[in-house]
């Protein structure tokens, strides 16, 4: 079974830098592509970064060039570095992985397997 644990999340201030990360159990992170979302209360969930099994990466443009997404296949684990961080950030974030397909994704309802995710709040 899929299970899919995130950490890293926690309060800074804007301009400040987090790195969240995913750890993965029960599959092989190579074999799945993988993505980062993130939801506000009343707020759909929104794609924020991706990761293909044929290499390609994706953002949402909210975040480019602040974010990278990336994975060490040996630990099984998927990061998500944010810089210069601003209150607009502030949301719960999810990682997720979908089973099929290689390309990358920033649509949720692509993705079939999910954290319970953790919280990261920028304050002005």
């Amino acid at each position: 079974q899929v299970q899919l644990v995130e950490s890293g999340g926690g309060s800074v201030q804007a301009g400040g830098s987090l790195r969240l990360s995913c750890a993965g159990f029960g599959y092989t992170y190579y074999w799945y592509c993988m993505g980062w979302f993130r939801q506000v209360p009343g707020k759909e969930r929104e794609g924020v970064a991706s990761m293909g099994t044929d290499g390609s990466i994706g953002y949402a443009d909210s975040v480019k060039g602040r974010f990278t997404i990336s994975k060490d296949n040996a630990k099984n684990t998927l990061y998500l570095q944010m810089n210069n961080l601003k209150p607009d950030d502030t949301a719960m974030y999810y990682c997720a992985a979908k089973s099929r397909g290689s390309r990358y994704a920033l649509a949720p309802s692509e993705y079939n397997y999910w954290g319970q995710g953790t919280q990261v709040t920028v304050s002005s």
